[in-house]
């Protein structure tokens, strides 16, 4: 049986979709943008249970992002919206799931396998998704 989450907590997800979504809409590099974020103090900032950054909006939060790590590159390398959306959900629900960090997190299933794996998890309920892509990283460990 899987953790439901409550509404503050989906909507804390919803923010980070929107987030990554906001990041793709800026023109950043997608995949040097999820890598940042993922490892950055702004990201588990995110990951506490309680933060102020929590309540900012996805365009403080990259702000914040930006002061933190310096000039986030704009590039022609860019995932869907609906891809940006889905990792940035996914894994925002997946630290609530398992309340690993958003670095740990990271290290299980990087930006590129979460474009590569949105076509064949992208329709499952997140925590099958979350599921299936810990069992990638196992497969991969072995």
């Amino acid at each position: 049986m899987y953790k439901t989450l409550n509404s503050l907590e989906r909507q804390l997800c919803d923010i980070q979709g929107r987030l990554f979504e906001l990041a793709l809409k800026n023109g950043l590099d997608c995949p040097a943008f999820v890598m940042k974020f993922m490892n950055s103090e702004t990201a588990a900032s995110l990951d506490q249970s309680y933060d102020r950054l929590q309540w900012s909006g996805e365009e403080y939060i990259l702000a914040n992002l930006a002061d933190e790590v310096g000039e986030l590159k704009k590039s022609q390398n860019k995932y869907s919206n609906e891809v940006m959306f889905w990792i940035g959900y996914t894994y925002r629900y997946w630290h609530y799931l398992t309340r690993e960090s958003s670095k740990q997190i990271y290290t299980q299933s990087d930006e590129k396998i979460m474009n590569e794996s949105y076509f064949g998890f992208h329709t499952l309920d997140v925590p099958m998704a979350v599921d299936d892509l810990k069992e990638l990283h196992r497969q991969k460990s072995q």
